[in-house]
């Protein structure tokens, strides 16, 4: 073992200052513990921003000699020009007066159409035309020449030779249509020939004319229907026979009605 050192006589008069805290310390050290503790329980408070300065009043507008209304306007002159320069690029030149005068033209001005109702009603308010008169009322008042008429149905022959014999007789009189179709060498020219009998017919009776003062006006002969048989041909085949049929009218008015 070491030798002991011996103590020194100021140790012996009081201890070490580190070691032997005092009253002193130990109630710094409660406050310095309490107000931290305080610190942390209390809210922080908020951050206000600062505000913009305001401009230049009072001793800066003396500073510089410049007035507030002049600063303002001459802050708000560039964007004054920013916004004239696009209009002014924008706006075509000025014409003078005699290119004016030149250029006018007068236009028409379109009547606006009138609505559907509008045109509705303007129609129904207009007179109504006369309606056509009835033939037989035309004659009875002299405006037009009186046209008999008579139809034969199904006759028992082809249009096409109907037709052979009526084209001789269009436009003739009554005397000589049945001149001509009493020499006509075709079968079918009886049929005319009764046909031009019903019509003189109906003018004497229903008409009160003279029969030998007519002439025939239109006569045509138009297809009917067909009947189909069919006859036995060798080897067992069969062949079509088609039965034509024909529909004949002629109209008489009288000679001097032309």
């Amino acid at each position: 073992m070491s030798p002991r050192r011996p103590a020194t006589p100021d140790e012996g008069k009081a201890g070490d200052p580190a070691k032997e805290p005092t009253d002193a310390q130990d109630a710094k050290q409660a406050a310095a513990v309490e107000s931290a503790s305080e610190e942390a329980a209390a809210p922080k408070p908020k951050r206000r921003r600062k505000k913009a300065a305001p401009k230049a009043q009072g001793t800066a507008a003396d500073a510089t000699g410049v007035a507030k209304e002049a600063a303002e306007a001459a802050l708000d002159q560039p964007a004054a020009d920013a916004e004239a320069e696009p209009a002014a690029k924008s706006k075509p030149p000025e014409k003078t007066a005699r290119e004016d005068e030149a250029e006018v033209e007068p236009v028409a001005e379109e009547a606006p159409e009138p609505p559907r109702r509008t045109r509705r009603k303007a129609a129904a308010d207009a007179p109504a035309k006369p309606a056509a008169r009835p033939q037989r009322a035309a004659r009875e008042h002299g405006d037009a020449p009186p046209m008999v008429r008579a139809h034969a149905k199904y006759v028992r022959t082809s249009a096409r030779k109907a037709r052979l014999v009526c084209d001789h007789i269009r436009g003739k009189s009554v005397p000589e249509a049945r001149a001509i179709l009493a020499h006509a060498s075709r079968d079918v020219a009886r049929d005319w020939s009764k046909l031009l009998e019903s019509a003189v017919a109906n003018a004497e009776h229903n008409h009160e004319l003279i029969g030998d003062e007519l002439r025939i006006h239109a006569v045509k002969a138009d297809e009917g229907p067909t009947l189909k048989r069919f006859r036995p041909r060798a080897m067992g085949r069969a062949t079509t026979i088609r039965k034509r049929t024909s529909h004949l009218s002629i109209t008489l008015t009288p000679t001097d009605g032309e």
